[in-house]
This record gives C-alpha cells, sequence and structure tokens, in this order.
C-alpha cells in the first residue's frame, strides 16, 4: 500500500473513533520558536504566545499551552479551528485530495496515541513524538516571504529602513515582539528542563532557523547526543546550504559522528529552495545558487543522509518550476546511489503559500494556470514509484491539489485588487531597498507586472 493510500485508510479509522475533523498533530506534533516565545502543532496554524510564568512550574507547557487545548477540545467535538484552514481548504475540494491532516495523522498513529487520546481527552500534558524548534532567528539570508522574526539578517533590515508601510500584507513591523538572544532565555531554559521526560516519547526532533548551522544550541544537541545516545531518535535539520565551507563541514562531521557511531537512529537534512538560477536567488535574498549546489554536492557525498527540498510554492515560482524539476531528477540521479537507504535521498514537498497575500498564487491571472498544467505535466512524464531518478505518485498528487486549488480558486474583486497592489508596492519598495528588480528577473510577467502598476 502505497503512503497516499495508507493516509486515507488510517484517517478514515481515527475520523470515526473519534471525530471527523481529528488531527494527532495537535497532540503529538508542536513547532516552538524559543526566539519570540511563540508555538503551534504545526506550520499552518499562526503561532501563538507560551505564557511564560506557566513554564516556571509546567516546562512541558512550551507545548500544551491553553490554546491548544481549545483547539484540541474543538477537534474532539467535530469542529474545525480557524487555524487549520489550509487543510480544510483541501479537503473541501473533494475526497481525492489528501490533506496534510490526513498525511501526519496517519505517519503518528498507533493504538497507543489513540487510547491515549480517548483517556486524557484534550487537556493532559502531551510528550509530542515529533518536535520543531527553531533556536534563534540569525540567519545570513532575508527571504522576502520570511519575517524579521526569523531571520536577524531580515530583522535588521526593518531595523535600518522600518517597515513595509505601503502595503497592508507583511509590513513587517518589529516594534511588537522581542527577541531572546540564545543565552538567558526563559523559553529554552524550559525546554531543557522538559528534555529528560520528553526525550523519552520524542522519535523526531527538528531543528529550524534562522539558519540553524549558524546556532550555538545547534552544536549543544550535538554535544549533548554524543554524550547521552538517543538511539530511538531521528533528527531533522534545515539549513539554506548558504554557508560557508568551513561552517558545512563542521556541520556535516558532527552529522557524520551521529550516525557512524549509532548514536541517533537517523538523521535527515531540509533545505528550501523554490525554482532555481536567478529567480531562485531573488526569491531567497542572499541566496549563491553556485554556493547552494557546491554544499549540497559536499553533503550529499560526505554522509548517507537524504536531503528534502521545502518548496514555499509562491507567485514567482509559477512560470519557471519546471527547471527545479530538472535539477531534482538531475540530483537523484547522481545520489540516489547508496545501497543502504532504501527510499529518494532527494526528495521535495511542494505546500502552496497561504501569506503574505502579495506572494500569493491566486492573485495572477487565470490564464497562469498553464504554466502549472505543464509542470505537473513534466512530473507526470517522469513519473516511476519504482525508479530513484523518478517522480513518485505521491508528489504528483501533492502537485497537482496545488494546481487544482490555483484553477478552481476564486478570491472576491476587493481581495484580488489588495494583493494586486502590495505585489506592486512591496516589490518596488524591496527593490529599492535591496538593488534588485522584478521585472527585470521575470519578464515573462510583464503582462501582471504592468496590471499591478495600474492600479496604484
Amino acid at each position: 500500500m502505497n503512503e497516499r493510500d495508507e493516509a486515507v485508510r488510517i484517517t478514515k479509522y481515527t475520523d470515526k473513533e473519534i471525530s471527523p475533523t481529528f488531527c494527532f498533530a495537535k497532540w503529538y506534533h508542536a513547532n516552538i520558536y524559543f526566539q519570540t516565545g511563540e508555538t503551534h502543532s504545526c506550520y499552518h496554524p499562526a503561532p501563538h504566545k507560551i505564557d511564560v510564568d506557566e513554564i516556571k512550574t509546567n516546562p512541558s507547557a512550551i507545548h500544551n499551552t491553553k490554546q491548544k487545548i481549545i483547539e484540541r477540545q474543538a477537534m474532539l467535538n467535530g469542529q474545525k479551528p480557524s487555524g487549520c484552514q489550509y487543510c480544510w481548504n483541501v479537503e473541501n475540494m473533494g475526497p481525492d485530495y489528501i490533506s496534510d491532516r490526513k498525511t501526519r495523522s496517519s505517519s503518528i498513529y498507533n493504538e497507543k496515541r489513540l487510547n491515549d487520546v480517548k483517556k486524557g481527552g484534550a487537556d493532559f500534558n502531551v510528550n509530542p513524538e515529533y518536535l520543531e524548534v527553531s533556536f534563534g532567528n540569525e540567519c545570513n539570508f532575508r527571504c522576502g516571504y520570511c519575517h524579521p522574526k526569523a531571520s536577524s539578517r531580515f530583522y535588521n533590515e526593518i531595523k535600518t529602513h522600518g517597515p513595509y508601510t505601503n502595503v497592508k500584507n507583511h509590513r513587517c513591523d518589529i516594534n511588537w515582539f522581542d527577541i531572546y538572544e540564545e543565552e538567558n532565555n526563559p523559553y529554552l531554559d524550559a525546554f531543557w528542563k522538559w528534555w529528560p521526560e520528553l526525550s523519552k516519547e520524542l522519535t523526531i526532533l527538528r531543528i529550524t532557523g534562522g539558519e540553524p548551522t549558524m546556532q550555538r544550541s545547534t552544536y549543544k544537541l550535538f554535544d549533548y547526543l554524543d554524550k547521552n545516545p538517543q538511539p530511538k531518535l531521528e533528527l531533522d535539520v534545515n539549513s539554506n546550504f548558504g554557508g560557508k565551507p568551513k561552517q558545512l563541514e563542521k556541520f556535516t562531521d558532527n552529522v557524520n559522528n551521529l550516525l557512524t557511531n549509532k548514536k541517533i537512529r537517523r538523521f535527515k537534512l531540509f533545505t528550501s529552495i523554490d525554482t532555481w538560477g536567478k529567480r531562485a536567488e531573488y526569491i531567497r535574498d542572499g541566496l549563491d545558487i553556485n554556493v547552494f549546489e557546491r554544499n549540497l554536492d559536499y553533503f550529499m557525498k560526505n554522509t548517507t543522509a537524504p536531503v528534502t527540498f521545502m518548496i514555499t510554492f509562491n507567485i514567482f515560482c509559477v512560470t519557471t518550476f519546471q527547471t527545479l524539476l530538472e535539477k531534482i531528477l538531475e540530483w537523484r540521479a547522481k545520489y540516489n546511489d547508496v545501497e543502504t537507504f532504501r527510499w529518494n535521498r532527494i526528495s521535495f514537498d511542494t505546500p502552496y503559500l497561504k501569506e503574505p497575500l502579495q506572494y500569493d498564487i491566486n492573485i495572477l491571472p487565470k490564464s497562469y494556470v498553464k504554466y502549472m498544467k505543464n509542470h505537473l505535466q513534466f512530473i507526470k512524464e517522469n513519473l516511476d514509484d519504482k525508479r530513484k531518478d523518478a517522480f513518485t505518485t505521491m508528489e504528483y498528487e501533492k502537485f497537482r491539489r496545488v494546481v487544482d486549488y490555483m484553477e478552481k480558486t476564486e478570491y472576491e474583486p476587493e481581495k484580488l485588487m489588495l494583493g494586486r497592489k502590495d505585489f506592486h508596492n512591496y516589490f518596488a519598495e524591496q527593490g529599492r531597498r535591496r538593488n534588485v528588480n522584478h521585472e527585470t528577473v521575470f519578464p515573462e510577467m510583464e503582462d501582471f507586472f504592468k496590471l499591478c502598476r495600474e492600479l496604484v
């Protein structure tokens, strides 16, 4: 049974046993941002603040927050928490569309966890099986759809030039939150206090950013695992692959130590890139495509670990996504030769970007759907679940839902106009600050750029 069919089978069972809106991730997944003291159950709902007083007596409250308990109860009652709208949108398109609620729930499911939820309800202190943490916002990139909370370089830009005052979406103000450094951070202190209990149940720990390869806490964790092995733990790390070679080599050496000495069960690396070449460098400011590929090559040749590309599918991917798909096939042919590795060492996911609105694919004219269908056809023409240098059925299905979502979604005229005005204003201002010009990087989109200009 393939991954898609398994997700359908498991969620049919859990929907019946608990409720049709139940999601295991609300209990057993957590994302925690120590630099701002925020959390959510996955990256679809907006993060919310952790009660700093509550974690003094209950360190697990960095995950088991009051807001999550309310949302868990709503799910148990068959209701749909509004923060989970991404999955409701996918499921509303029909039973053939597999939401992340279904894929994540099926990956977490076992009878013990199901019975623990039935018995404990919404408010027991859950030790998650999957935890994603951000130790800080230190980063050498300033991706336009990111935020100063997650990028020190972006933060410093806003500190110097001020917020983007000419847009409604993604002003990037910094005066409404505090950034906690890695030292003297009460949320990070709670994590280390919780760790002895947390590590008993944890099967996957993922470090995100900022840029983890630059952060002290990443190497503190490496040292801790070296001295206190967790043989059942999978350790995952996000990296932009944009660091200096020595930095990447130090990181790779630590990974190799943990793997070869069996200090952990498995290691995975995740990296974000949305298309290829100069267009990718525009989207992810700070990216040097040559450095990226060199660092990828070093990591792949000096470890046996896999790499997953997290493609934040946004407005600038639409016309040129195939250039990245071609690179993925090239990398699969080059690196999928490790006999001990059962799956693709190079994999990718294509979640569509919801915000900020000026990056949303649904503010494009519907004529742009033709590009999306061409990309989907390219995947289909190179699809073979049995070959490690081809695409998989799950990858095809995940991108198909993005294509169909773009084709079927119709925004109200007011939202469409706002998104297009913000598009022009935001990228014109970004161009002024960063000395870049989207119109020269994406000349094939000139008709859309003109449409947006004329609304301002």
